[in-house]
């Protein structure tokens, strides 16, 4: 009996309708799954390819399945970091003519991890802190946006290399919830003890399995994601007092939030007393202000701590050259073509895949410094290059399509997928 497949998409794939739809996910051949790393997850959760991209396919129910497609749809829209939704498959009947799941599409987010990949064998501290750290960043982004997430977890997420740290996406929208006036503290505060519970459930199932450095304490851990979000919530939205001939901390304020990335729309500004105190209160639109500064400028869209990171580098390159009077937008040309650009393609292909190219030219300039440091004196940029290949790169795994280890078996919540990018919704484009 042929299934009368009802589909959902921006964008119609026809090569949707060759997967086996009347087959159970469980039940999908092997010979058309991809084996990518998973987190945990209350699904049947497939990944395969759709016209040469990589997908994942979630089953559930067909209410959810819509429900979150528009919600991974509408945070997107609001440049928030998550997954992009493909399409969703309601009316699946099996061979027997019994009804199947309905199912949601959503694309593979290249170089993205499961927190259960970031580390090889064992978990550690700083690396499980700054995990931790970009999940309260997400989250203040989200609760900034007025959406409640409701399932708060490391599972839920996908991580990111970004100039050391992590950049986290929103993976797992089921529980989500937009409020048009914006979240009540009651809602964010619900969240994050979410968050806290979560965190330490999830790291106490890994010291369980003797996969988490001694020297974490899953609780202390899970708790400074209240920390940080706290922090960063009022360094985003918190009032500020000073008296009259202090304004230069208004400019230290705005420096302040554009160091976190994030622009301000507007800043309230009164003054109290009869002038001699100053009030300031700023309205801040949202993350990604040094990344949409260098898309501007090379069209490198890359994850925010990478755009600061390559964009101080032509800063300094600028300064060099500016006896030659070129503008901005020169100087960033020229940097393009005789810096970044070569830098890249100096990389043999067969190792391209192990970071992204943004991700190996930050790497690229750490390790020149630590040689420069280790030699006294500034070691050639292509020595550099040459010595973090052989050292260093060679050593990384493959992080562009992160397949599976044959030994690790681990389920991850609906993933994303995309070995190619679409120009009218993958945001991050080939640098």
């Amino acid at each position: 009996m042929r299934t009368a497949l009802n589909i959902t998409a921006a964008k119609v794939d026809p090569a949707l309708l060759d997967l086996p739809w009347d087959l159970p996910l469980a039940e999908w051949p092997d010979d058309i799954i991809v084996a990518l790393p998973k987190g945990i997850s209350r699904h049947t959760v497939r990944f395969t390819r759709l016209s040469g991209r990589v997908i994942a396919v979630k089953e559930t129910i067909d209410e959810l399945a819509h429900r979150e497609y528009t919600t991974l749809r509408q945070l997107r829209k609001k440049d928030i970091p998550t997954v992009a939704p493909v399409a969703v498959l309601t009316g699946r009947l099996d061979r027997e003519g019994n009804p199947l799941p309905a199912v949601l599409i959503t694309r593979h987010l290249k170089y993205s991890m499961p927190y259960r990949a970031v580390f090889s064998q064992m978990l550690k501290a700083d690396t499980a802190t700054r995990l931790v750290d970009a999940l309260a960043l997400l989250l203040v982004r989200l609760h900034n946006a007025g959406f409640f997430w409701g399932d708060v977890s490391l599972s839920n997420t996908l991580f990111r290399r970004d100039a050391g740290a992590f950049a986290a996406y929103l993976v797992d929208a089921e529980t989500g919830q937009f409020f048009s006036e914006g979240l009540s503290e009651g809602n964010r505060e619900h969240d994050l003890e979410i968050a806290r519970v979560n965190i330490a459930g999830e790291l106490m199932d890994l010291d369980s399995g003797g996969r988490l450095d001694e020297d974490i304490d899953p609780v202390s851990v899970s708790e400074r994601i209240l920390s940080q979000y706290h922090q960063l919530w009022h360094e985003l939205h918190g009032t500020e007092r000073f008296n009259a001939d202090e304004r230069w901390r208004i400019r230290d304020r705005i420096k302040r939030l554009n160091d976190l990335g994030f622009d301000i729309d507007e800043m309230s500004i009164r003054t109290e007393n009869d002038g001699q105190v100053v009030r300031i209160h700023p309205k801040v639109v949202d993350a990604g202000h040094h990344r949409r500064r260098l898309i501007r400028l090379t069209g490198l869209d890359v994850e925010e701590n990478q755009a600061r990171r390559l964009l101080n580098d032509f800063d300094q390159f600028r300064a060099a050259y500016s006896d030659m009077g070129m503008n901005e937008e020169q100087a960033a040309h020229q940097w393009l073509a005789t810096r970044f650009e070569p830098i890249i393609a100096a990389i043999p292909r067969a190792l391209r895949g192990k970071r992204e190219p943004a991700e190996i030219y930050h790497e690229i300039m750490e390790h020149r410094w630590y040689m420069s440091e280790k030699a006294g004196h500034e070691v050639p940029l292509m020595e550099a290059v040459r010595s973090y290949t052989r050292d260093i790169l060679s050593h990384h795994r493959d992080e562009e399509a992160m397949i599976a280890p044959p030994t690790e078996s681990i389920t991850m919540p609906i993933s994303t997928l995309n070995n190619d990018e679409d120009e009218d919704e993958d945001w991050r484009s080939k640098v």
